[in-house]
């Protein structure tokens, strides 16, 4: 047998059966739908250990008459094993929620009515009204408190001068030479009024903070530029002192670097980090040494990665690891000794918050029929939601695919997991259509959690009758170092060959029709996108392909990342090889598409530039016979933010889809949507 379905549960039997869905539902889910997933963003547990802060995503329901724009995040409350309630609502995003130390009041980052710049703001637990209680002439970033809430240090730009010429027309710069550099601030709040903020004297731009529990010293994340580059791949961490910003040690890390956070007792950072400069993500934990920076690397050859990390005392660390499609909380000495790891496949953990006496967790988490919401644990092995808290009761009542893991072996002998959702019952003769979707990066991957989306089919797709494919291929994180490397060096080879098999696989199991298969990405999956259009065009029936790379050599002299492009997935400049790149890159093979090909891409997109798929668009127009579209999307950048954008694409995504693998096929659909019939406004 050469590939294996897997439906693992582990660890939380008892909570997976107490929150399955109803037998019987309603409908299938539709695109509207999209646009009331409400999502749990972030969770704060409080000082005392009995209230958790948490923050829900509240998209823009442009279906109901909502005006356009990206999704607001509201402030919500929960009292452990009471309830959970909306505190702060409305237009507004709230981020960074704190507790502040010694008052017992809540603080967030937002811009509301009135603000020139994103402040601070406090409200209290008991109720009453947010205040702005701190402006900085600039955007305030990250921030931390000193152990009694007086002392608030801040990340914000340099103070820029008013120019009375912009107003004049002179809006010329020069490109990643006008650069503005964010420093550390500190500022006093004591008795309610506040002191001058100064800033700390450090070498590069800031981006991250953090404080030990003493107060005594601060963890500063140092770039040599702001440039998106240097942040990707030159950022390090320093420990700095709090009271006058001296530099105490640097941690001499080679590559990427994550979060960090001091043990209980100041004498360790826990970190984030690649493991040298060549790793695709800041995915392995390491502890450091504050007083001299040394460190020490933690379960280096593991398949996982680390996603999120807290002390669960002076010489351990619970560690949040995703594992293949699943996640598991791991306990690990400060000398890398594994005590203890706790699976959790029936849901997805996504980030955790401890509170450093009783231990008990705060948690974000999905499953395959639950978005993103908040629980907390007493203890690794058991988890509890809040009895008041449903985001989506409305999801009771449709009708959602058949989702597990699925795992098979590629023709080289590797396996690759992903994972499927089916349309209920029993399959057709010939088996389903199939929407395979591929995740950017490549360093990502996709868990079995929920993963429906305005860009990813999901439930959707399975509601009108596909077979929804998620493929971690090589390449992939979630399966340690040594996989997420396997496409270094081979642009487009071994880890895009994984999307054929998965076809076989699945073919074999009589699960998919492989003559009518779609693909789907963003980024590197629109990459791949791009190359099942054209290289592998025999196995595509229908391609959409979403801010993707044509060509890997101007893609290199456009992006906003090439030297993270060059360490970390081609290991070598186009100049050192340039037909190996070309060969690369679907343009090169545009001549030999036979896959109908829709091409999507923000106007503003400094990441991948939009010129990518004009490309793409080009070279299809001229050198093959396959229909082909491209749309563009004024001021959007890697990705859609705005709620007209989002249902925009979602429509054009599944209407191709329909039209090529359930349709009449033939030339594309209509150019334009029928907007007054999707939005009810007949």
């Amino acid at each position: 047998m050469r590939h294996v379905l897997a439906r693992v549960f582990t660890g939380a039997a008892v909570f997976a059966a107490a929150f399955a869905a109803p037998a019987a539902a309603q409908q299938p889910m539709t695109i509207d739908d999209v646009f009331q997933l409400r999502s749990v963003a972030s969770a704060a547990i409080s000082p005392e250990g009995d209230q958790v802060a948490f923050t829900v995503n509240v998209p823009r329901d442009i279906t109901a008459g909502a005006e356009n724009g990206g999704r607001d995040t509201h402030l919500w409350l929960y009292d452990i094993n009471g309830e959970a309630r909306p505190f702060v609502t409305g237009d507004i995003s709230v981020v960074d929620v704190a507790w502040r130390p010694g008052h017992g009041t809540i603080t967030f980052r937002a811009r509301r009515e009135g603000d020139d710049a994103t402040a601070l703001y406090e409200i209290d637990p008991a109720g009453g009204e947010a205040r702005r209680l701190y402006a900085h002439d600039e955007s305030i970033g990250d921030y931390v408190w000193g152990p009694q809430g007086e002392t608030l240090y801040f990340v914000a730009r340099e103070d820029q001068p008013e120019d009375a010429f912009r107003s004049r027309g002179f809006t010329a710069y020069a490109y990643e030479e006008d650069l503005v550099f964010s420093h550390v601030w500190r500022v006093s709040l004591a008795g309610g009024e506040a002191g001058e903020a100064t800033a700390y004297e450090l070498d590069g731009h800031v981006s991250d903070i953090e404080i030990s529990a003493d107060g005594a010293h601060l963890a500063v994340a140092l770039a040599p530029t702001p440039l998106i580059d240097d942040r990707y791949m030159a950022r390090r961490w320093s420990v700095v002192s709090a009271a006058h910003g001296s530099v105490i040690s640097t941690v001499a890390t080679e590559g990427k670097t994550g979060g960090v956070a001091f043990s209980p007792d100041g004498a360790h950072l826990a970190m984030l980090i690649g493991s040298d400069q060549n790793d695709p993500t800041a995915g392995t934990l390491a502890i450091a040494d504050v007083e001299t920076g040394d460190l020490t690397l933690i379960d280096l050859d593991a398949e996982q990665h680390i996603r999120d990390m807290a002390w669960a005392d002076e010489d351990s660390v619970l560690a949040l690891a995703h594992v293949s499609v699943g996640s598991a909380l791991v306990t690990y000495s400060i000398t890398g000794e594994e005590e203890a790891r706790q699976r959790w496949d029936s849901s997805v953990i996504h980030s955790i918050d401890r509170h450093s006496r009783s231990g008990e967790l705060a948690v974000t988490y999905d499953s395959p029929r639950q978005p993103r919401t908040l629980a907390t644990m007493s203890s690794p092995a058991r988890m509890s939601r809040p009895d008041s808290l449903d985001l989506n009761p409305w999801l009771a009542d449709r009708e959602l695919g058949e989702q597990r893991a699925y795992s098979f072996t590629a023709s080289d002998g590797v396996r690759v997991d992903g994972v499927l959702i089916t349309p209920r019952g029993r399959t057709p003769r010939g088996g389903w259509p199939l929407i395979m979707t591929v995740h950017g990066g490549p360093e990502a991957h996709d868990s079995n959690g929920w993963l429906t989306s305005y860009s990813d089919p999901g439930h959707i797709a399975a509601g009108r009758g596909y077979a929804v494919f998620y493929p971690n291929y090589r390449g992939s994180t979630g399966r340690g170092q040594a996989f997420a490397r396997r496409h270094q060096n081979d642009y487009a080879g071994r880890e895009f060959d994984d999307l054929v098999d998965a076809i076989a696989a699945l073919a074999e199991d009589g699960i998919v029709d492989p003559d009518r298969v779609g693909i789907t990405g963003g980024s590197y999956g629109g990459y791949a996108s791009m190359w099942g259009a054209t290289t592998l065009s025999e196995h595509f029936a229908a391609s959409v392909a979403f801010v993707g790379i044509s060509n890997q050599i101007s893609k290199f002299n456009t992006t906003d990342i090439p030297n993270e492009a060059y360490l970390v997935h081609s290991r070598e400049w186009p100049w050192e090889d340039w037909m190996n790149l070309l060969e690369r890159s679907p343009i090169f093979y545009a001549g030999q598409s036979r896959t109908p090909t829709l091409i999507l891409h923000g106007e503003e997109d400094t990441r991948v530039h939009p010129s990518q798929s004009l490309e793409m668009y080009r070279s299809l127009k001229l050198r093959s016979e396959a229909p082909v579209r491209l749309i563009y999307y004024p001021g959007e950048g890697h990705g859609n933010r705005q709620a007209a954008a989002q249902f925009d694409y979602a429509h054009r995504m599944m209407r191709w889809f329909d039209h090529y693998l359930m349709g009449e096929g033939g030339q594309p659909p209509a150019v334009a949507l029928p907007l007054e019939e999707l939005l009810g406004e007949e």
